[in-house]
């Protein structure tokens, strides 16, 4: 019998042990032996300013001996309204209402709902949603059935309800997805389209242009379709910008908000939403009611977290941080996508990425993957290839010294002949 207790997500459970990390300082995390580890995906993407922040903590401490939670229906709290006043203050204009919950995937589930009842609302029946091909949204139902249709949603494909993929949008290939949606929009309204604006991140960090999204969304909206960013993993300052949406002139309707929005101290999920959206619920008649809620709904600790982290994050500093890193990734990026073993070699802000030539298909199930991770687990580097696309999203805090040494560790691996074949 297995003694140890713990199924871990994405993780078969005939994998090795993992590594118990027990402190965290900077970008830096350290196991029981206390071996370094340079977090070079800033830990699933939500680190943003470096682990055991003590301005964080400090704010985190404070709030926990002031009031830890309180049930969010019929109260609220300073933290939870200060928070809002934050996050529409780097919203578009139009947004107005701040809804809470409790991750990225919840976030997608309120907004896929929200989407669904405000056609409701008004006598309208949209069911149907449309979707970016190698989408990722997260893992609950809703979530799932937005995504990429693949062997992580398999088993439920008969419980997932009907959404319509398109291609990443291109300046060439506009035409046919205009004429799709128009072909579509003649015998199946659409509720709306979700997407992840500029970086498909667990799809593969697939990059597309602003331009071509911005079209798209002229488009949708045009034909009474409502836009839903997921800027989950691109917010906060991840693509360069405070969201990825700001590099568009057209804004969304929604816009679904977690990972880094508390500096990646704890769980939190937002669901923004433009005046257009609130106005189809804003009735005295309870039905127009969304009947939708968690346990810890703007949890007072959780906020208290995110208002320290935007703190943080809109200081001169981190936002100088964030151009130094998108300037050594694009100098390292430059000197490597000539290399034989890369290909696709790209950046996006904080964001690089690139794929490891290699005789499989490219994707998660690529089984270079494991063999890339272990390569840099062992140089102290935490790098959670997906497949064999590599790419880097560390925390702001990271030094010249340390991204130094992580492009020193990926040039070791593309000249290892041995491993890198």
């Amino acid at each position: 019998m297995d003694t140890y207790p713990i199924w871990h997500p994405f993780t078969s459970l005939q994998s090795p042990p993992p590594i118990e990390i027990v402190s965290g300082r900077g970008a830096l995390l350290f196991d029981k032996n206390q071996k370094s580890y340079l977090d070079a995906i800033a830990s699933w993407w939500v680190n943003l300013h470096g682990h055991a922040h003590p301005y964080i903590a400090q704010k985190v401490f404070e709030q926990l001996n002031t009031l830890e939670h309180v049930i969010f229906a019929g109260f609220t709290h300073q933290p939870a309204l200060q928070l809002s006043q934050a996050l529409l203050a780097i919203l578009p204009a139009n947004f107005e209402k701040i809804f809470f919950s409790d991750n990225g995937s919840t976030a997608v589930e309120v907004a896929l709902k929200m989407a669904v009842q405000y056609a409701f609302n008004q006598g309208e029946q949209k069911n149907t949603f449309l979707a970016l091909e190698n989408a990722y949204h997260g893992d609950t139902f809703g979530a799932m059935a937005v995504g990429e249709r693949n062997a992580f949603s398999a088993p439920f494909q008969e419980m997932l309800f009907r959404v319509v993929h398109i291609p990443v949008p291109t300046e060439e290939n506009l035409p046919q997805i205009f004429e799709k949606i128009n072909q579509l929009q003649k015998n199946t309204p659409l509720a709306g389209f979700i997407y992840e604006p500029l970086v498909q991140g667990a799809g593969g960090m697939n990059m597309y242009t602003p331009e071509a999204l911005n079209s798209l969304l002229q488009f949708c909206q045009k034909n009474n379709i409502l836009c839903i960013a997921d800027e989950v993993m691109t917010g906060f300052g991840r693509t360069g910008k405070m969201l990825a949406s700001d590099y568009c002139s057209t804004p969304p309707d929604l816009v679904c908000l977690s990972k880094g929005i508390t500096g990646g101290t704890m769980a939190l999920g937002v669901t923004a939403c433009s005046e257009k959206i609130v106005s189809a619920f804003r009735n005295s008649d309870s039905a127009y009611t969304f009947f939708h809620g968690h346990s810890y709904t703007a949890n007072p600790t959780a906020c208290a977290a995110a208002l320290a982290s935007m703190d943080l994050l809109i200081q001169a500093e981190t936002q100088a941080a964030i151009r130094q890193i998108s300037t050594w990734h694009k100098e390292f990026i430059g000197e490597i996508a000539a290399h034989p073993r890369v290909k696709n070699a790209r950046t996006c802000g904080t964001i690089a990425a690139f794929e490891l030539v290699s005789d499989e298909a490219d994707g998660y199930f690529n089984t270079k993957r494991r063999q890339i991770e272990v390569y840099f687990l062992e140089r102290g580097i935490l790098l959670r290839p997906l497949g064999n696309t590599i790419y880097f999203m560390p925390p702001y805090c990271i030094n010249l010294v340390q991204i130094q040494q992580l492009y020193r560790g990926v040039k070791g691996f593309l000249s290892n002949s041995i491993l890198a074949a």
